[in-house]
């Protein structure tokens, strides 16, 4: 009997001594689970807009710009390589949609008229998807380029590769660009003037102002202005 006895408080004592374990086990999961690194989806979405600024970054005065090699709306492709007689261009992105870019069609036929025949011929570029421009299609392009007469090279950038190179943000944004050996210089960013509304009303000719400071040997007063314009998409 008093053997039993013993054997019943070990097995009761057991018994006992795993519930009491198991509860401390499960008091102890919680803070286990706490130390487990979680990923953080607000930290995660910064970095990726700093990604994104950083790649848009672009150009900046006294860089090299890359050559490219896009379509222009007669279906043949164009690269700065293709003129050997020019001295410099002024690369302007721009687009149909967009009224800033209307605003300004004028004016950037006259500067392509006025400059290309002096070294400084004007290329523009329409940098928007057509996914989300439709207006801004090839085709679109194509019929806009008839209606006003380009003088100058309309390429597509197809794929959006170029104007994160350039840095360019905004409808237009111009970028003028000087020979020197085998590279071209970035000497202007910006506008192309100060006033979009009423060209009778400009104070400032930005962009070919730096031009004509190139021409002459001058060093140029304004390398860079805020350009102002619709947002490429």
């Amino acid at each position: 009997m008093k053997t039993l006895k013993i054997l019943t408080i070990a097995v009761v004592g057991a018994v006992i001594i795993a519930i009491v374990s198991g509860m401390l086990k499960t008091q102890e999961r919680p803070d286990l689970f706490a130390q487990r690194p979680v990923p953080h989806k607000e930290n995660k979405k910064k970095t990726s807009k700093k990604e994104k600024v950083n790649t848009l970054k672009g150009y900046s005065i006294g860089d090299a710009a890359t050559d490219f090699s896009l379509k222009n709306i007669d279906g043949k492709i164009v690269s700065l390589k293709n003129y050997e007689n020019a001295k410099g261009f002024m690369v302007i992105f721009t687009c149909n949609h967009c009224p800033y870019s209307a605003a300004y069609e004028d004016r950037i036929i006259e500067l392509d008229k006025k400059y290309k025949n002096l070294g400084y011929p004007v290329i523009a570029i329409n940098p928007n998807n057509p996914e989300e421009y439709p207006s801004d299609s090839f085709d679109e392009m194509k019929v806009r380029a008839k209606q006003k007469g380009f003088t100058f090279p309309y390429l597509v950038d197809a794929g959006q590769k170029i104007h994160p190179q350039y840095g360019a943000t905004k409808t237009p944004h111009a970028f003028l660009l000087k020979k020197e050996g085998n590279q071209n210089i970035v000497k202007y960013i910006g506008a192309i003037d100060d006033n979009y509304h009423d060209k009778n009303a400009v104070k400032n000719n930005y962009l070919e102002d730096a031009v004509q400071s190139l021409i002459s040997g001058e060093k140029i007063a304004v390398t860079t202005s805020t350009a102002i314009g619709c947002r490429i998409k």
